[in-house]
């Protein structure tokens, strides 16, 4: 379970970020129980570029979602110490359940299912899915090209629950993004549905691959709580809006995704605008 404080090129954001005063812990057992702790204990993932990928270097998670973790932290604890539990689409529920971690925050689609089972503040970003494919080829450019091919996806994510409505020969299901991209570049699959952002990622970071289409859909990514614990998510909330007023959010994405994407940051989504959050 790597630790991370934020070192770099976020380290400005971060000297600036806000910290809760103990008004606003008091709030929220669970914020004051992670400031006793002294960490936060974040489930998040470590292959996924630009959001959340460990620097083999220095040990350290880089991204989007990497930062906001940091973000935070230094909100709850003053300064950035978070530990990262490695979390996939499958144990995410079971980590928040059983308390193993405080948050999930990566690339977590907030659905009202979902939301039966754990809670969610934000949401802080809306991501939506899209196609890749091996470098090169250009049969699948939108989702009504999917039927009758073989398609990656991530197991339970957003991108396989929609798969079956455009009728492919065959959903290939497996645990990781890493796993997925493995498969396509061996040649298990023809396409490769996730959301953009994950897509945009692997693409700078392999030369064998390409985004094939645009989004199809609004994905709405939420940081995930345990179920019914409403202080805690509204404490959430707040910190967002107060990093989103200070243009902390918008550096973060021009620090991260915004070196790809082309265009300005977007404007961040209200908090609980979406189903389920």
């Amino acid at each position: 379970m790597p630790t991370d404080s934020g070192t770099g090129q976020e380290q400005s954001l971060l000297d600036r970020a806000p910290v809760a005063s103990e008004a606003d812990l008091a709030t929220s057992p669970t914020a004051q129980a992670i400031k006793q702790r002294g960490q936060i204990l974040i489930g998040s993932q470590l292959d996924t570029p630009l959001l959340s990928q460990q620097n083999p270097t220095t040990g350290q998670t880089e991204g989007f979602d990497a930062i906001l973790g940091r973000l935070l932290a230094k909100y709850i604890l003053g300064r950035p110490n978070t530990k990262i539990v490695n979390s996939t689409s499958q144990i995410r529920e079971a980590l928040l359940q059983n308390s193993t971690v405080d948050v999930v925050l990566h690339t977590y689609s907030i659905t009202p299912t979902r939301a039966e089972k754990v809670s969610f503040a934000g949401p802080y970003f809306v991501s939506g899915p899209a196609i890749m494919a091996r470098k090169g080829d250009s049969a699948v450019t939108k989702p009504q090209d999917l039927k009758g091919k073989k398609v990656l996806a991530v197991t339970n994510s957003t991108g396989a629950a929609l798969l079956p409505q455009y009728e492919p020969e065959q959903i290939i299901t497996l645990s990781s993004n890493s796993e997925c991209m493995a498969a396509l570049e061996q040649g298990r699959a023809d396409a490769y549905v996730n959301d953009l952002t994950q897509l945009a990622g692997n693409a700078v970071t392999n030369d064998k691959v390409q985004v094939n289409s645009g989004t199809f859909g609004q994905d709405p990514y939420g940081v995930g709580i345990r179920h019914g614990d409403e202080t805690f998510k509204q404490f959430i909330n707040d910190w967002l809006k107060k990093i989103q007023a200070a243009g902390l959010w918008q550096e973060a994405y021009k620090q991260t995704l915004g070196t790809v994407i082309p265009g300005d940051a977007p404007a961040p989504p209200a908090t609980g605008s979406v189903p389920g959050s």
